[in-house]
């Protein structure tokens, strides 16, 4: 994966609009964490193969960066993406990193259900 380059993934994010696309949605400050602590609040969420069609999609310019999917009805957005890249695929795979490498946000879009 890439830092994210805002023109760059403001483009990949124009390609997918108006389409209907599935997203992966995932936020966690514990799931991928290798011990557990009592003292601290885990929580998370996770969606997957959600099927949206949206009109605009924004990527804010501040660092770690805001991706946001803006429906007909309302919004998707993700908080803190970091890194981006366009698979071999044709899906658009953002995350956000936190400062050990470990995963904290995932958002991506795909013409095609996810399957693994």
């Amino acid at each position: 994966m890439e830092k994210v380059e805002v023109n760059k993934v403001q483009e990949l994010l124009n390609s997918f609009a108006n389409k209907d696309v599935y997203i992966h949605l995932e936020t966690t400050n514990g799931s991928y964490a290798t011990h557990f602590n009592e003292n601290v609040f885990n929580a998370g969420a996770f969606i997957r193969n959600v099927k949206i069609r949206f009109e605009l999609g924004k990527v804010v310019d501040d660092t770690p960066h805001r991706v946001g999917l803006k429906m007909e009805h309302g919004w998707v957005y993700a908080q803190g993406i970091t890194h981006y890249e366009l698979d071999e695929k044709g899906r658009l795979l953002m995350a956000g990193l936190d400062y050990t490498g470990k995963l904290a946000v995932a958002l991506e879009i795909s013409e095609t259900p996810f399957t693994y």
